[in-house]
């Protein structure tokens, strides 16, 4: 008898921690976290002249996203999804801004950037000192490590599109290879339409 009372007990402690974290921590978390993304005191340069830094993603609907120029197969995909949602919101995307954080500054200059990024109309590079791009790395909550030696290497990195709101607030993600089903409304109702 004794067993099970105990065990009861435990259930009643279980079932009272997972309430807690759901009902009061969770949400409070998600939304520090939330609000706290894409901030920072990093200082990175763009392929169009100006400086990268927090206050960059007030203004417009921003959309970022992390990779590098030397990427196989992530970061080509991304930009070809981009550029087919592009497509598909016509002028409705006229306002969305586009940056393209690289992840392997030793390689991306802003040249390479330049010329990598060529082909996808309206998408920004964005580059600068292993410093400031591991603080921007840190304020995005992105994962980055090389993998390999030399210089023939490839680099792990979280792979998403992160959304920003006009005055630069997270709003939400678009998954790697996501349906367009999905991601075209995240995109219109982050444009307001």
């Amino acid at each position: 008898m004794g067993r099970i009372r105990l065990i009861a007990w435990a259930l009643v402690g279980l079932m009272l921690a997972v309430t807690l974290w759901f009902a009061v921590l969770a949400p409070r978390f998600d939304t520090a976290v939330q609000n706290t993304l894409g901030q920072g005191d990093y200082r990175l340069d763009t392929t169009d002249g100006t400086p990268f830094t927090a206050d960059t993603l007030k203004g417009a609907p921003s959309a970022v996203f992390f990779g590098y120029a030397h990427c196989p197969d992530v970061c080509p995909t991304t930009l070809g999804d981009l550029a087919g949602w592009q497509g598909e919101l016509g002028d409705a995307a006229r306002d969305l801004r586009i940056y393209f954080i690289t992840v392997d500054p030793e390689r991306d200059s802003l040249p390479m950037l330049r010329d990598y990024l060529s082909w996808s109309e309206g998408v920004t590079g964005v580059t600068g000192l292993r410093a400031e791009v591991d603080k921007a790395l840190r304020a995005f909550r992105i994962y980055a490590r090389k993998v390999g030696e030399g210089t023939d290497y490839t680099m792990d990195h979280t792979a998403y599109v992160i959304l920003f709101d006009r005055d630069g607030r997270f709003v939400q993600t678009i998954s790697y290879q996501e349906a367009p089903e999905t991601a075209l409304p995240k995109l219109r109702a982050l444009l307001g339409g």
